[in-house]
């Protein structure tokens, strides 16, 4: 009988079959395990419920894209899972060039809907910590209002994050998003929490992508997400994309716009700083 109770290890051996000679025993989440033979293996138990099925679509549908590398599943139930470990080393200019190839190759391969949930996939999801609902829509502005700005900014009011007079200022972009969003675009298939602690920049010179929240949406936002919080050589990875797939003009206007999601799920995660660079990109995006 399998319970919550099980260590990293015990959820290892049963899921892979194959014995555990080393590593931790502990609750954390995610922990190296090794197996005889000395493979070293990931071990990451579910947030809540659905969570590792989501993320186990969501790292192979990135997979199947050809695109972005992504460690491979090993096995996994509704509560945990278990991937390749990934070697790392320093991140690398050369390195980042072609994950800008990569990324604009992943997004371009896209997705049935804004707001598809990867194949397989469950509808409530998650982006992080913070739930998450995949619900289809075929207009990029107002879906974007609708199920990943309105739900957290009204989670941040109820919590006191933000302030009631404050919300109207995001709730003014939402209202704008038709002039603010730029020219329309097809559904990109996005990592979806494209941070840099997502981004593993291999031994081998090749990058992999980790802890997806994904689904269909504008490929800006991904670029947005890894702008806001930082990547080792931001401008080598942009301009590879730029070479394989150009963006329209004025997107610097438009990051802003696409930074409101991840900041107010921060926000409703972590509290007031983020509800103020939130408020601080509202305000930029509606001067212009």
């Amino acid at each position: 009988m399998v319970t919550r109770d099980e260590d990293p290890a015990q959820a290892a051996s049963r899921l892979t079959g194959r014995r555990v000679t080393g590593g931790r025993t502990s609750h954390g989440s995610p922990v190296e395990v090794e197996f005889e033979g000395g493979t070293t293996v990931m071990v990451k138990r579910g947030d809540g419920p659905g969570a590792v099925r989501a993320e186990v679509a969501g790292l192979r549908w990135l997979g199947a894209a050809g695109a972005v590398r992504v460690p491979g599943v090993l096995g996994h139930d509704e509560d945990w899972m278990v991937t390749e470990r990934v070697p790392t080393g320093p991140p690398d200019a050369g390195a980042a060039l072609r994950f800008g190839h990569a990324l604009a190759a992943l997004h371009a391969s896209g997705a049935p809907a804004f707001g598809a949930a990867p194949p397989g996939g469950p509808v409530e999801a998650y982006i992080g910590l913070a739930p998450m609902r995949n619900a289809p829509g075929a207009d990029w502005p107002a879906w974007y209002a609708e199920h990943r700005v309105l739900p957290y900014l009204r989670a941040a009011v109820d919590a006191g994050t933000v302030r009631p007079g404050e919300a109207a200022v995001i709730e003014r972009v939402c209202e704008r998003l038709p002039e603010l969003a730029g020219p329309a675009e097809p559904p990109a298939r996005l990592h979806g929490d494209l941070w840099n602690g997502n981004v593993l920049w291999g031994a081998d010179g090749e990058v992999r992508l980790i802890d997806p929240a994904a689904h269909g949406g504008h490929r800006e936002t991904d670029l947005a997400m890894l702008e806001l919080f930082g990547c080792p050589h931001l401008g080598r990875v942009l301009a590879g994309y730029e070479e394989a797939a150009p963006l329209a003009p004025g997107r610097r206007r438009r990051v802003g716009v696409h930074q409101l999601f991840p900041l107010l799920v921060h926000a409703v995660l972590f509290g007031r700083g983020y509800a103020e660079q939130a408020l601080a990109a509202a305000r930029a995006a509606l001067a212009g």
